[in-house]
Formats: structure tokens, C-alpha cells, sequence
């Protein structure tokens, strides 16, 4: 599914998505952030802000400037501790004294095979850990948070980053970098996994949404619509795997050579990682081998 190339949002610039909800799209565009990082003001006297963004002084400034009078921040809420939603969360709460909110630190969440991975030398891929994250406040699963005139739902959705949450506001959900409109998120041990990044999905697609704002691009306006796409997709490249391994054993970056052939040779590292990550959940589901102890270099064959 390709990106709307008519969203093309004015960094800095709060835009109204509906009454009580804006976005400000921060200047960090990148063949992983699209046209950079959302973040999200919710409320009309007490302010939410969700994903605070990068390191950046001129996103810190226009978040600033777009509380109104009679307003100020209350919550300060990061859905994950990528270095493209998290960072900036500190010294806004600096600024205005406002708490942070977050499931946990850049470890939390993390799953028992991710957790053995990272102790035997495999570091992350892709987007980057904010290293130095903490929140002031840790929210659970299912913890309610309450604000002058709304209330979000924490959903934990591990599986882009352990420590990834959603959020739900009545039938709206902020899905953070778990549902994106333009691309599909990307799953990269040991920070991401799959077989947690799957479950949550179907987590979602359980619940009756209207909309998603998500971490980068546009509003998507048929949730369940894009939730089956992005199951399906996962499905049909497990297939591909499946498929190829059944030619002839693989590691995780020879398979994806073999299956990403229009993929830019910039971008295949962040495709190996997403196979390994599928290889990781095959090998859960006893439906492949590796040759050794597991790691990114293993070489797995299809299970007979």
C-alpha cells in the first residue's frame, strides 16, 4: 500500500482534526519517519500531548506556541521510546511542569526470546532507542487517563518496541508507529517481535474504531480495513519465507535478498531485521530450524 502523496502537512503548524484534537507535525522527514513525527494536543483546557518527537528546538517551540489561552499542558504521553517520539518528552515537561506518561523505560515490555537476544550481543535496528528515556509515571495495560474533559485507554501493543502503547479516546485510537497509513511498521529484534506485534493487532481489530491517528501520516479513517491489510501482508510474507526456505535453507539477510528484490539497497538492513523478525516467530510456531543458537547470522531450513 503506498502513501497518499497528498499529505503534506506544514511542520510546526497545528491543524484542527476535530473539535478538541490537534496535530503538529515535527520537521524530522526520513525514509523512516515519512514527513516526520506526529504529535497530537488533546483536550481544550488541560492538554495532552502525545509523542512529543525528536530532539528538536524548533518542534519544542511550536508546541509552545500552540496553547491557547486558558490552557496549558497537563499529560505528557509517549506511545514508545523511539529517538523520533521520545526525546523531546523531558524538556517539555521541563517547560511546563507537566508529567510523562509511558509504559516504561526503552526495555520494558520486552519479551523473554528479545530479552535473551539483546544479553547475548544482538542490538537494535531501524529507528533508534531513546537510551535515556524514563517516564515519570508508568501506565499499565487497561489504566485509564484522566484529563479536564477526556480520558484515555492504555492498550499495550509490544511488538514495534516492547514498551509501545495505544491509546484509546471513546472509538478514536492513537496507534503510535503500531498502524501507520503509509507503510507497514517495522518489527526489529530485539526490539521489536512479531509474535507480540501480531497479537496486538488482532487485539485491535477485536475493538470497534473510526479512526486511527498514528505516529506518522495521514488520519487512516478505516482502521479495521487497514488492520486486515496489515495481517494479511504479515501472513503473505511468511509465506514468502516459507516459500523460499523450502528452495533452500537461508540467513535472515540472504532471504531478503531473495524476497525484497525492488527494495533499495539502503533499505535492506531494515529488511533483514523484518525477516528475522518473521524467522523468530516461525521458529515459535515449530515451523522452521536454525542451524545454531539464535542469532541474526543463523542459517534456518524449513521444518519437514
Amino acid at each position: 500500500m503506498q502513501a497518499p502523496d497528498d499529505f503534506n502537512p506544514i511542520p510546526g503548524k497545528a491543524v484542527e482534526l476535530q473539535p478538541g484534537l490537534r496535530r503538529i507535525l515535527a520537521p524530522n522527514p526520513s525514509p523512516m519517519t515519512y514527513r516526520g513525527t506526529n504529535t497530537y494536543l488533546l483536550g481544550t483546557g488541560e492538554l495532552a500531548v502525545i509523542d512529543p518527537g525528536p530532539l528538536n528546538d524548533a518542534h519544542l517551540q511550536a508546541i509552545l506556541d500552540a496553547i491557547q489561552a486558558g490552557q496549558r499542558i497537563s499529560h505528557i504521553i509517549v506511545t514508545h521510546s523511539h529517538l523520533d517520539h521520545s526525546p523531546l518528552a523531558r524538556p517539555l515537561a521541563d517547560r511546563t511542569g507537566a508529567p510523562i506518561l509511558a509504559f516504561g523505560g526503552p526495555e520494558a515490555g520486552r519479551s523473554a526470546i528479545m530479552t535473551e537476544l539483546a544479553l547475548h550481543g544482538l542490538a537494535g535496528g531501524g529507528e533508534g532507542i531513546d537510551s535515556a528515556f524514563y517516564p515519570d509515571t508508568e501506565v499499565a495495560d487497561g489504566a485509564l487517563i484522566d484529563g479536564d474533559g477526556w480520558q484515555l485507554e492504555v492498550i499495550h501493543t509490544p511488538g514495534h518496541l516492547g514498551n509501545h502503547i495505544a491509546l484509546g479516546w471513546s472509538d478514536v485510537c492513537f496507534t503510535g508507529d503500531h498502524v501507520m497509513g503509509w507503510a507497514s511498521s517495522l518489527v526489529s529484534p530485539p526490539d521489536g517481535d512479531l509474535t507480540d506485534f501480531m497479537r496486538a493487532c488482532h487485539r485491535l481489530r477485536a475493538r470497534d474504531w473510526t479512526v486511527f491517528h498514528s505516529g506518522h501520516g495521514a488520519p487512516i479513517n478505516d482502521p479495521g480495513g487497514r488492520l486486515d491489510w496489515l495481517i494479511n501482508h504479515r501472513l503473505e510474507r511468511e509465506a514468502q519465507i516459507l516459500a523460499a526456505l523450502e528452495e533452500e535453507p537461508g540467513t535472515a539477510r540472504s532471504l531478503a535478498e531473495r524476497i525484497y528484490t525492488d527494495t533499495p539497497k539502503a533499505l535492506l538492513p531494515a529488511a533483514e531485521r523484518n525477516v528475522f523478525s518473521h524467522l523468530i516467530d516461525l521458529l515459535g510456531k515449530s515451523l522452521v530450524l536454525a542451524d545454531k543458537e539464535l542469532s541474526v547470522d543463523v542459517r534456518f531450513s524449513r521444518r519437514a
